[in-house]
C-alpha cells in the first residue's frame, strides 16, 4: 500500500470565463498558498492538457473556476492499495449553489499527467461518441462518494443559463448518445433522471437561478425534440456564448415567460405528449425548503470510496 498526502500535490485553478474566478484566486491562495493557476485555455480537453503541463508532480488537483472547496480536503490522503488506483482518475462530489445536487458536476478532482496526456476527449475526441461531451466513460475515470466542495455557476445569467443547458443535454444521453423519445425514459440512468429533473424545476431561491432552469429545459428541449442540432455542440463555449447571444440573452427573452413556454413544449410537441417529466412552477421558498432537506443526512464515507460502493 502506498500512501500520498493531497498537500504534497500540484493544485490547479482552472478558469476560463468565470465571473467570480479573481474573487476566488484571493480566497484560494490563502488556503492553498501552493496553489497554481490556468486560465483561459478553450476547449476541455485542452485545459486539462494545459494543467498536467503545469503540474510538477505527476498526480496533481483540478479546482474549476466557479468551485470552492473545503479546507480540510488538502489534509487527507490518498491510501493506494494496487496499481488500479495509482493510475485512477478520482472526481468527487461538489454541491451545487443553485439546486442542492450533490454529484461530479464542478467537483474537485484528481489526474496523472500519464492519463490526461494520452486522453481524446472534447474538442480532441476521435468521434467516439463517450467521448465527445464527457471524460467520465474511461474505466479509470472514478465518480466518488464524498462531498469535498460547492460550485457557484449563477454568478451571471449567462453562466447560470451555460450550466444548466449543460446539463440539460448531457443528463438525456446514454452513454454520451442520444436516446430516441420512446427509449428516453426506459434507457436514462434513473440517477440521471432525478438530476435533470431537479435542473429543471428548482433555484428560484438564488440570483440568475431562473437562468439555470431556463438553460436547463432549453438543452433538454434541443437535444431531445429538435432533429436539425448536433447536441455534442455543448462541449464548445464559443456556440454556447454565440446561440446565448443570438436567442437566449435578457434583452431577447423574458425568462419568466421561457421557462413556462419550454416546460408546455416539452410535455406535448406538436399535439403528442413528449417525454412526461415533472414541471412544476416552485417559487423561491419552496425551493429553498428543498435544498433545505435534500440530502440534508448527507455524511462522507472517506476519500476513497467510490460512488457506486
Amino acid at each position: 500500500m502506498m500512501n500520498l498526502d493531497i498537500a504534497d500535490l500540484d493544485v490547479l485553478f482552472l478558469t476560463y470565463d468565470e465571473p467570480e474566478k479573481e474573487e476566488f484566486w484571493i480566497k484560494l491562495r490563502n488556503m492553498i498558498p501552493w496553489v497554481k493557476r490556468v486560465d483561459g485555455v478553450k476547449g476541455s480537453d485542452a485545459a486539462h492538457k494545459a494543467c498536467a503541463e503545469e503540474s510538477n508532480t505527476e498526480r496533481f488537483i483540478v479546482i474549476d473556476g466557479d468551485n470552492m472547496p473545503m479546507p480540510e480536503f488538502f489534509n487527507l490522503t490518498f491510501k493506494f492499495e494496487n496499481k488500479e488506483q495509482e493510475q485512477a482518475v478520482y472526481r468527487w462530489r461538489a454541491r451545487n449553489n443553485i439546486n442542492g445536487l450533490m454529484y461530479g458536476n464542478g467537483g474537485l478532482s484528481s489526474w496523472t499527467k500519464k492519463f490526461v496526456m494520452n486522453m481524446r476527449t472534447h474538442e480532441s475526441s476521435d468521434g467516439d461518441k463517450k467521448t465527445q461531451v464527457e471524460f467520465c466513460f474511461d474505466p479509470l475515470y472514478w465518480a466518488m462518494h464524498d462531498c469535498y466542495s460547492t460550485t457557484y455557476p449563477n454568478q451571471s445569467q449567462f453562466q447560470a443559463w451555460r450550466a444548466g443547458f449543460r446539463e440539460g443535454v448531457k443528463m438525456c444521453l446514454v452513454q454520451g448518445k442520444k436516446p430516441s423519445i420512446n427509449e428516453f425514459k426506459d434507457l436514462v440512468h434513473k440517477q440521471n433522471m432525478n438530476n435533470l429533473t431537479i435542473w429543471h424545476n428548482i433555484g428560484r431561491d438564488v440570483e440568475n437561478g431562473i437562468w439555470a432552469m431556463v438553460g436547463a429545459r432549453e438543452g433538454t428541449h434541443l437535444t431531445m425534440l429538435s432533429t436539425d442540432w448536433d447536441y455534442t455542440q455543448v462541449r464548445s463555449f464559443d456556440w454556447l456564448e454565440n446561440y446565448w447571444n443570438k436567442k437566449s440573452g435578457q434583452e431577447k427573452v423574458n425568462p419568466e415567460e421561457t421557462y413556462i413556454e419550454l416546460a408546455r413544449g416539452l410535455r406535448r410537441f406538436r399535439g403528442l405528449r413528449r417525454l412526461d417529466l415533472p414541471y412544476l412552477n416552485y417559487n423561491a421558498e419552496h425551493s429553498a425548503f428543498f435544498k433545505h432537506h435534500y440530502l440534508s443526512n448527507w455524511t462522507n464515507r472517506g476519500l476513497m470510496v467510490r460512488e457506486i460502493d
